[in-house]
């Protein structure tokens, strides 16, 4: 049997844009209307697996699911959810590359909605303007919490950044594992996948090099 294009790509992981395909009309209802609409949904096809929705394990499994498909897995989807990327000035003339590393990701395959589990790790070169630690994390995790491919996370989050810094001296580089691939098809446990997008300075051999560096530091506490 010939394989459709659609599935084609599904399989091999490509990312057909660096924007989450979004309708137009995508925030339209309410989180409300989207948990009530899921719900329903989740409850048909667990009931066409044969699942007996009266069991007391399962009868409030359609909403708990749609309720997590809103208001956590892809809550990265709904703009109002992005988290304040407000930088300040650079008091202290730092000049040098600043590095947070090992942010973890929770991510969704948007091809089989498995999850994606790793790490990222960010960095930047101020020109100026300065962004408080835990907003790299967080716009990590804002950007992750959507149906997703990783080579467009990893471009998005040096994007966001680059516009909220107003440089394009930043990079980062995830490495994770993604279990349409670890649990189902090959069934590989052992395989992670790496990506990287570097800007500015970062494309420079000496300075992605220092990066590379930085982040296989083991750090110690």
């Amino acid at each position: 049997m010939k394989i459709e294009p659609i599935d084609e790509i599904g399989e091999n992981h490509v990312a057909t844009s660096a924007e989450n395909p979004l309708r137009k009309d995508a925030f339209l209802l309410s989180d409300k209307q989207k948990i009530e609409i899921i719900r329903d949904d989740v409850f048909h096809i667990l009931e066409t697996l044969g699942m007996d929705l009266n069991d007391d394990s399962l009868k409030g499994t359609p909403n708990r699911v749609a309720k997590m498909f809103v208001n956590e897995l892809f809550s990265g989807l709904d703009p109002k959810n992005i988290p304040s990327l407000s930088t300040f000035k650079n008091p202290y003339k730092y000049g040098e590359m600043l590095v947070e590393k090992n942010i973890t990701v929770y991510s969704t395959c948007e091809h089989h909605l498995l999850p994606i589990i790793g790490r990222a790790h960010v960095a930047y070169i101020s020109n100026g303007s300065v962004i408080g630690l835990s907003k790299m994390n967080r716009i990590v995790d804002y950007l992750a919490k959507r149906p997703q491919v990783q080579e467009r996370l990893t471009m998005q989050v040096v994007q966001a950044l680059q516009k909220a810094l107003k440089t394009q001296d930043v990079a980062c580089v995830i490495d994770a594992k993604h279990l349409c691939v670890n649990s189902r098809g090959i069934r590989d446990i052992e395989s992670s996948t790496v990506t990287a997008e570097f800007g500015g300075k970062f494309k420079e051999e000496q300075t992605r090099k220092e990066f590379l560096n930085y982040i296989s530091l083991e750090t110690k506490i």
